[in-house]
């Protein structure tokens, strides 16, 4: 089978789930879509199951965060259809305050621990998980890792003033 056009996959898209999913771009050709907690798996549902669009390879599912949004915590699914050789990404932003999504573990067993990870270091709770607890840190850790919430750089190090460097 030829690869799906992304004009064909976002009609496709549209007819099922119409104003539920928005167009977020397509950088280096792969279409990135937007939609809310509540239709996640509805959609990626219909990805996998479709007779024509085939997505039955979850490539990964890991988390951003982005301070200065309004929703700063997303979620990012990717996708491939084996059969056609297209791929998709797929994004779900959600609240500081309420973290939770519901599990892609019901449609693949796989994301498992991806979602693990993904909860490890950016503190997203995907409900209904069989075993949702820290895969990388130390169970007893309070903080989420990859969340901009910490300076970078200790502002009280002695070793990076200027007069060391003759300024």
């Amino acid at each position: 089978m030829a690869q799906i056009p992304n004009e064909e996959l976002l009609k496709r898209i549209g007819e099922k789930f119409d104003q539920q999913v928005t167009v977020v771009g397509e950088p280096y050709g792969l279409l990135t879509v937007e939609t809310g907690r509540e239709q996640i798996i509805d959609l990626l549902t219909f990805l996998k199951t479709d007779a024509a669009l085939k997505f039955i390879f979850l490539t990964d599912i890991t988390g951003v965060h982005y301070p200065e949004q309004e929703r700063p915590i997303g979620v990012i699914y990717h996708l491939h259809s084996l059969t056609t050789n297209t791929r998709i990404r797929i994004k779900v932003f959600l609240a500081n305050e309420d973290v939770h999504i519901p599990t892609a573990t019901v449609l693949w067993d796989g994301a498992n621990w991806m979602e693990r990870e993904t909860y490890d270091l950016f503190g997203v709770i995907f409900d209904g998980h069989p075993d949702l607890r820290r895969i990388l840190n130390v169970d007893d850790m309070t903080a989420f890792p990859m969340r901009k919430e910490f300076p970078l750089e200790d502002p009280n190090r002695v070793d990076k003033k200027d007069y060391f460097f003759g300024r």
